[in-house]
């Protein structure tokens, strides 16, 4: 008996669809609350917009803001769109649900501590909420919590906030923490008999390296996250200037494992859109191995870029150089992704269903987030537009592509295999053109809004008078913003239809192949039943044929056989 099959009993309706100990459940449950968090945050984006195109005015649906209101909703925006959307969606959801599936185990390695990641990321999340409600309001010190606004009550106005802020954090990095030990050990352990390393869908080589980047970054913010608390709460001094600190500390702490983190949420991104490619091009994907290795060598870099983020806080001038060419040296490997990418497309015989849309979405909106991202990485640029609506727009191209256009690639892929149930394809393409259209008109303006000066975190861009002739651009990345909200009305309407119209997916109906589409549409408890199937040949393991149209990936990919 597996440890997985020994951790299951019998399922009543809570240990089924609440308390479960079934990696798929657990997976749409993490998808649940990113979704909800997403939908929090959307309406936190909408209250912000319309403050910078219409200064002092009401919000319809919110009322006045001013300069402290505007504040928490910034933080409490960043904080939760990294934390509590990208990640429970990129890495617990997909990672919880695809995991098992394509390696060919029946749970997860330890199915009872995924139960307790999961309940410990909606703890986080509970305290996340309710820190909107206590006396002094949500967080305020912007969501990388920089020093001394965060460390001391007195300066932020907030007492309770703050303090809900690092909790949630640190339960949040707890939960994922046991996740990660999860996903190595299922992957390395519980892989069935032919599912060689060399063999694994690049969406699990993502997901590890993902994994990997974050047990190893995240130790040191934990630690200055309880410095953190330490100085709130009994006057310690270790972020304070005044009782001999340095906030700078702060910093170094965060970027050490913000910047990995960037690639924690970008990997399953990138994993999710280099498994959906080669099905929709009828093509094998172009530089397996090489895909591999320059993911792991970006992995590598990623921990020696992280003082880019503080060009302009007072480090050592020396320190510029070296870590100006680390940026810009990680931009190689992510380019060969983008080109392999491009390769597998080529020549292909391309379906563009709405999971391949997304997928070229995420491509073409990745490549400008990745071009803009070099002028950050250069010290004399990031000089100039450090902490500017240029470093907002580069974020976004980079990371709300990701989630957006990557994380919806897979939904719409995997939505059959998860649900049973096929979505409906005219909705999904007006939600893709919707979304990408006005994805452009809020993001793409912030450029050049930026590149006139405008800083981040200011509440209204009328007092400076520089900006004033610039305001249109704010009030045009506004309405881009509302529409864009909009533009999700056929997303929610397509999920709900798919789930309660009688269309039941067929076993595997993109014809992929994976191993998870030789289980039925949504798979049962552990998976396959009784019978484990047996891996002969990798998903990537054969040469493209004359004619792409006629081969079947099932028959000519995948051979697998029960045991």
């Amino acid at each position: 008996m597996t440890t997985a099959t020994a951790q299951h009993g019998e399922h009543g309706f809570w240990t089924t669809h609440v308390f479960s100990t079934d990696h798929k459940t657990i997976g749409k449950q993490y998808l649940t609350l990113g979704l909800f968090w997403a939908v929090v945050g959307g309406l936190l984006t909408y209250v912000m917009r319309w403050q910078l195109a219409w200064p002092e005015t009401v919000v319809p649906g919110w009322g006045e803001i001013g300069p402290e209101t505007y504040n928490a909703l910034v933080t409490m925006h960043g904080t939760i769109m990294v934390f509590f959307v990208a990640m429970p969606i990129l890495l617990g959801a997909f990672g919880n649900f695809l995991i098992p599936l394509m390696v060919g185990a029946r749970d997860m390695a330890f199915p009872r501590l995924n139960m307790l990641s999961l309940w410990v990321f909606a703890l986080a999340s509970l305290l996340l909420f309710i820190s909107f409600f206590v006396p002094g309001g949500a967080a305020a010190a912007g969501w990388t919590g920089y020093p001394p606004l965060s460390a001391k009550a007195e300066y932020t106005g907030v007492n309770w906030g703050m303090d809900l802020w690092i909790l949630a954090h640190a339960l949040e990095f707890a939960a994922f923490l046991m996740g990660g030990v999860n996903y190595l050990t299922t992957a390395i352990a519980f892989r069935v008999p032919g599912m060689t390393f060399s063999r694994l869908p690049l969406v699990i080589w993502q997901q590890l390296t993902a994994t990997t980047l974050f047990l190893l970054s995240v130790g040191p913010l934990i630690a200055g996250a309880v410095m953190l608390l330490l100085d709130r709460q009994i006057g310690t001094h270790f972020f304070t200037p005044g009782g001999g600190g340095d906030p700078l500390l702060w910093q170094h702490l965060f970027w050490f494992f913000g910047h990995p983190e960037v690639y924690v949420i970008l990997l399953p991104a990138v994993g999710l859109v280099l498994d959906v490619l080669p099905v929709f091009s009828r093509k094998p994907i172009f530089g397996y191995r090489w895909i591999i290795a320059s993911t792991i060598v970006a992995g590598g870099l990623s921990f020696i870029v992280w003082a880019h983020h503080m060009f302009v806080s007072g480090i050592d001038p020396r320190l510029a150089m070296p870590f100006s060419i680390t940026t810009i040296l990680i931009s190689v490997p992510f380019a060969y992704l983008m080109f392999a990418m491009i390769a597998t497309l080529w020549r292909g015989s391309i379906r563009f269903d709405t999971p391949m849309l997304f997928a070229l979405g995420f491509i073409a909106m990745f490549i400008v987030g990745g071009l803009t991202g070099i002028f950050n990485g250069s010290a004399p640029a990031d000089i100039y537009i450090s902490d500017t609506y240029f470093v907002v727009a580069h974020f976004h191209y980079t990371l709300f592509s990701s989630v957006f256009f990557g994380g919806l690639a897979g939904f719409y892929f995997w939505f059959p295999k998860m649900f049973g149930r096929l979505m409906n394809e005219t909705l999904g393409k007006l939600h893709f053109w919707l979304t990408i259209v006005f994805f452009n008109a809020t993001f793409f303006p912030m450029h050049n809004i930026g590149l006139a000066g405008m800083m981040r975190r200011i509440a209204n861009p009328l007092q400076y008078d520089f900006l004033v002739p610039h305001q249109w651009i704010n009030v045009v990345a506004t309405i881009g913003t509302m529409l864009l909200l909009a533009s999700q009305i056929p997303f929610v309407m397509n999920v709900v239809w798919s789930l309660v119209a009688v269309r039941p997916a067929p076993k595997n109906p993109w014809q992929a192949n994976t191993l998870e589409w030789t289980a039925p549409s949504p798979p049962p408890h552990l998976n396959w039943g009784e019978a484990l199937p047996v891996v002969y040949r990798g998903p990537y393991e054969y040469s493209v044929p004359e004619a792409p149209e006629d081969w079947l990936p099932q028959d000519r990919v995948l051979a697998a056989r029960a045991r």
